[in-house]
């Protein structure tokens, strides 16, 4: 690993970036063509948060949090901060007093593929965190890692200035070259359940709108009175 900060990296427009976590995570994945999903694994800390901002990224060691406190100060409003470690970690790596640094300087929420602690105050906070753990467990400061390089998290690589989206349903990533695309036809997904929401409210059915019908004998499904059926077996 190299040991770099690399500063102001390019990003995703900011506005699009919220404009898409407005939409939510499964409705940008599943426009996409369900990709960018980082799996169920992560969690928020507490319900009801909903964010879309632009990623920066920090490479921490397992149980050391030194970098998180570099990465820091490469946030600017509109950031969402992905903590990656270099090998598995459940370690409580992001906080309260991280929070309250990041808050003050307009970032949107924190994304670990790690532990999260002090939830309570977070969620008075109203500071959105996903993490793949809950744990008290501390960590040092002791060793280097990198800030703004690549990371995966969830099989999913995040470069800096792609868009991290998360809510309830868990987190994607958006790359920042992707973001048009996503937005098209996220909009034209909402259309499209808009739709389908008023129909099903008219009583139509889904077997109907999306024309299964006529493709159920394919997959060998037959409709049988109850009678028939109990004389058949």
């Amino acid at each position: 690993m190299r040991n770099v900060v690399v500063t102001d990296p390019p990003r995703a427009d900011p506005g699009d970036a919220e404009t898409l976590g407005g939409f939510g995570t499964a409705t940008v994945h599943e426009a996409l063509g369900r990709v960018g999903y980082l799996g169920p694994t992560f969690r928020p800390a507490w319900a009801g948060a909903r964010i879309g901002g632009t990623a920066v990224t920090a490479l921490c060691w397992p149980g050391d949090n030194l970098m998180i406190h570099v990465a820091v100060e490469q946030c600017r409003p509109g950031d969402v901060l992905v903590v990656a470690t270099n090998s598995p970690s459940t370690d409580g790596l992001f906080g309260e007093l991280f929070a309250t640094a990041l808050a003050q300087r307009g970032v949107r929420g924190v994304v670990l593929g790690s532990g999260v602690r002090d939830v309570a105050e977070l969620r008075e906070m109203g500071f959105p965190a996903w993490s793949t753990a809950v744990s008290a467990q501390g960590s040092v400061k002791a060793t280097a890692g990198a800030v703004n390089v690549p990371v995966v998290l969830g099989g999913q690589q995040i470069c800096p200035g792609d868009v991290v989206v998360a809510d309830d349903d868990g987190v994607m990533v958006v790359p920042r070259g992707d973001v048009p695309r996503a937005l098209t036809a996220s909009q034209a997904r909402l259309d499209k359940e808009a739709a389908s929401r008023e129909a099903f409210q008219r009583g139509e059915l889904g077997l109907d709108r999306y024309g299964l019908r006529a493709e159920l004998p394919g997959f060998g499904i037959e409709y049988v009175p109850h009678a028939q059926w109990v004389a058949e077996q």
